[in-house]
């Protein structure tokens, strides 16, 4: 096996609010055997797709995706701030590959990077983590989207270019499944947001603000109150039957508007795992190794972990 998968959502409310009766513990544990699979795999090279939330990406120019040859973490919700260890070889490498290939991807030699990537990071690898890797920003918010079609041949142009490397690859990815959290739309914001939306300098007072209200909302949504979605399980199983099905094509039939419809504002964020799946499927067949899913009501998200490999 020279290719594997790792799909793991991102939750900044873990450990701060209860998911309800035993998910925390068996998401803990789902994690923790995810690392199991990461070490027996060992990878050389680790490709880690994941989203930004208006801290690191912003628009001064929002990219549909962006290969970071060097990057650094800006340190909300707890995770790493500073300098990451970039493999910035390989990151240069991919992103000739991919455009080669006829899919334009942008390219940062300071990509700034939030938990949206991070959290998933420290989960396998652990706080303060020095595996290189190459982090790979998706556009999960920046409206308008583009279609997932686009994110498939993305990711298939990246697993066919990774392929050439002839090492073992590890394909990560951090976000979905349904949520709804309090996201900014840049085109209805009033001036004051727009303005934070654009610029590239967020204040710590800025990010501390901006978590306690998030925090406030996930609180209120604990309590029965609030005005976002609820988890929507079905959506979420939807989304899992077609990355594990291999026939990523289906995909291609999600519209943004039915994503948010149905799976919340932050359920755009699904486009990471297609992006992960799609690499794999360059590769040819793939398998499901391990699968699990919480649909958590206090939360008013579902929670998912997936590893996979190739059968090349």
């Amino acid at each position: 096996m020279r290719f594997a998968l790792a799909a793991v959502s991102h939750a900044p409310t873990l450990g701060r609010v209860d998911p309800g009766g035993t998910i925390y513990e068996e998401i803990l544990a789902a994690i923790g055997r995810v690392q199991e699979f990461v070490t027996e795999f060992d990878p050389e090279i680790v490709v880690s797709f994941g989203p930004d939330h208006f801290n690191g990406v912003l628009y001064e120019m929002m990219p549909s995706f962006c290969i970071g040859a060097q990057a650094e973490g800006i340190g909300d919700w707890g995770t790493a701030k500073g300098p990451l260890p970039v493999d910035s070889e390989t990151a240069r490498r991919l992103h000739a590959g991919v455009l080669a290939q006829g899919i334009d991807v942008a390219r940062s030699e300071m990509l700034k990077v939030d938990h949206g990537m991070l959290q998933t990071m420290e989960f396998i690898f652990g706080k303060g983590f020095t595996k290189p890797f190459v982090p790979v920003f998706v556009n999960c918010v920046g409206l308008p989207l583009g279609p997932m079609r686009r994110m498939r041949l993305f990711g298939e142009a990246m697993g066919a270019t990774a392929k050439e490397f002839g090492k073992r690859v590890l394909f990560l990815a951090s976000g979905g499944l349904s949520h709804d959290p309090p996201i900014p739309v840049f085109d209805t914001a009033p001036a004051p947001v727009r303005a934070r939306l654009t610029s590239a300098v967020i204040t710590p007072e800025q990010r501390a603000e901006r978590e306690a209200m998030i925090m406030k909302a996930a609180h209120a949504h604990a309590r029965g109150e609030g005005g976002s979605k609820p988890v929507n399980d079905a959506f979420d199983r939807e989304l899992l039957r077609v990355l594990a099905s291999g026939d990523l094509s289906q995909a291609d039939a999600w519209q943004n508007d039915w994503v948010t419809r149905e799976g919340g504002s932050g359920a755009q964020e699904v486009r990471t795992w297609l992006a992960a799946f799609s690499s794999l499927s360059a590769l040819g067949g793939y398998s499901v190794v391990d699968e699990g899913y919480w649909p958590s009501v206090p939360w008013g998200a579902g929670f998912g972990v997936v590893t996979a490999r190739s059968a090349a």
